[in-house]
């Protein structure tokens, strides 16, 4: 929980957006990550994203899970509804408010150890149901609170800070959501600003399930040789940690680099991520060719970024099921109760 908040009082000269708002009033309290943390990157980018699309605060709903991810809608969007549901229950909690509220903007935000594991089912199902959402996924490939252990997203072969390796083959959760049904699928880095604040626009103007996974740097548990998003190198010098509850200060990890190029960047622990943009004239809209380029590039050791799938002319959960355009939560108990002899009406059109 955090309890230091940041100064309401702002600059008269601070730019405002077309609904009035400054960027600072997207904003929302301190956090507590650890310094240099990749999941404060995408807090602010996803502040600056709604601060550039002239999103009203209180129409958001932002949800979330269990873990480190899921602590950081409290730093972002701090006007805005909120709800911290229990580990890997976030989707059925979200799919209840869409239901009952249609009218709101809903961002959903999880981790790879919340979504990949004790949530992988609820996470499939609110794909392929089309729930008209954003969903992030802070991918850091360990569970952060509990001190490190391999996630689900944990590349095999990798090790723990213990020296434990992984034999476990990991989980691509941009494939899943593929196979799933989701209609955007997108990937980016969280120090890759220029890339992911024009996403996480994309995804929510996108109309039906929008899923994004973030590769996020952890600085904490992921210091040491043998920790790995792609293939393993390990510096000469590694600043090793002495004491579990340290957690050294760090730089947030930045990157830029053209489309359609590679870039090795080198994380807090001295090994190498390959990210690679996809190509400017890469097409979205072919599903096949994103399952086939994603596993092309696996075998390289490249975690391709960009937006990999987008289907144009797509559907919600509320058009497959033919709900009232007026929001459930705005009827009476009476319309929402019709009464026995209706409801044995619908019972018996359904046996």
């Amino acid at each position: 929980m955090t309890y230091i908040t940041k100064p309401r009082l702002h600059h008269p000269t601070l730019p405002v957006n077309k609904v009035g708002f400054t960027r600072r009033d997207y904003e929302g309290k301190v956090s507590t990550l650890c310094a240099g943390c990749g999941h404060d990157s995408i807090s602010a980018a996803i502040v600056q994203a709604c601060w550039e699309m002239d999103i009203e605060p209180h129409r958001v709903a932002k949800l979330s899970g269990i873990g480190c991810s899921s602590k950081t809608p409290d730093y972002f969007l701090g006007s805005s509804h909120g709800f911290n549901t229990v580990h890997g229950r976030m989707p059925s909690v979200l799919t209840g408010a869409n239901l009952a509220n249609r009218d709101l903007l809903y961002l959903g935000v999880s981790g790879d150890g919340d979504s990949a594991s004790i949530g992988i089912g609820q996470f499939a199902h609110v794909m392929r149901r089309g729930v008209n959402m954003v969903y992030i996924l802070e991918n850091n490939g360990v569970y952060g609170l509990t001190k490190g252990q391999f996630s689900a997203t944990a590349d095999e072969g990798s090790r723990s800070k213990r020296g434990v390796e992984n034999t476990d083959a990991p989980v691509d959760t941009v494939s899943l959501a593929l196979i799933m049904g989701a209609t955007f699928v997108a990937r980016s880095f969280s120090g890759d600003k220029q890339q992911l604040v024009p996403i996480i626009k994309a995804a929510i103007a996108h109309k039906g399930a929008a899923f994004i996974d973030i590769v996020s740097p952890c600085v904490a548990f992921n210091n040491h040789p043998g920790s790995t998003k792609s293939y393993d190198y390990v510096r000469e010098h590694n600043e090793a940690v002495n004491r579990i509850d340290f957690i050294p200060r760090k730089s947030e990890i930045r990157v830029d680099y053209p489309e359609g190029e590679v870039i090795e960047v080198e994380q807090h622990d001295g090994t190498v991520l390959r990210l690679r943009k996809i190509h400017p004239e890469y097409d979205p809209r072919d599903k096949n060719r994103a399952m086939n380029y994603i596993l092309e590039h696996q075998a390289k050791g490249e975690v391709v970024t960009g937006l990999l799938y987008a289907k144009p002319d797509s559907v919600d959960l509320h058009q497959h099921m033919n709900t009232t355009e007026k929001a459930f939560n705005r009827y009476s108990a009476k319309d929402l109760c019709p009464g026995a002899e209706i409801l044995g009406k619908l019972n018996a059109s359904l046996r």
